[in-house]
């Protein structure tokens, strides 16, 4: 008995293991919880303080799509770099325990392209671009060009009014 016992036992207590792992690894990029206005308002400062704008990634930790770009982002050191330099980057939640309404109405209803969104702000927090992140999608990931070009096209160098006089 002792051993038929044992028999069901492991399989169960392997299982259970394994569960562990994969809810412990899982990503988390957005907070539910987070007073997104106040976040927000953090970054604006930070932004203006760095002479970078800020770049909104609205979405949740149930979008594959949203953990994607986020992989793809720091996977890339040309990308990787250039978000660091030119942004001050924020998840902003969009979840049923949280749906930010808020917030998104202030950007002007993001949301309606689908998650994730990508919202840019400039230094003062004013929204100056929306982009829906399909365009930026190859696949099951994103188009390499596409992103580092929507990345340069609106970073602070690309809108300084002195390139254009």
């Amino acid at each position: 008995m002792k051993r038929l016992k044992n028999y069901f036992l492991l399989p169960l207590l392997t299982l259970f293991v394994i569960s562990s792992k994969a809810q412990s690894t899982e990503v988390k990029l957005y907070d539910p919880t987070a007073n997104a206005g106040k976040d927000i308002s953090d970054a604006v400062k930070k932004a203006k303080l760095g002479h970078k704008h800020i770049l909104l990634q609205a979405g949740g930790n149930w979008c594959s799509w949203c953990i994607e770009f986020s992989r793809f982002v720091h996977a890339d050191s040309s990308i990787d770099s250039l978000v660091n330099k030119c942004f001050i980057v924020y998840h902003l939640n969009f979840s049923k325990e949280n749906q930010n309404k808020e917030v998104f109405a202030k950007l002007g209803y993001p949301q309606r392209f689908g998650f994730p969104v990508f919202i840019i702000l400039d230094d003062n927090g004013n929204r100056i671009h929306t982009q829906n992140s399909e365009y930026l999608e190859r696949g099951k990931s994103y188009n390499k060009q596409e992103v580092l070009n929507f990345l340069m096209q609106w970073s602070p160098q690309a809108l300084d009014p002195t390139l254009y006089k």
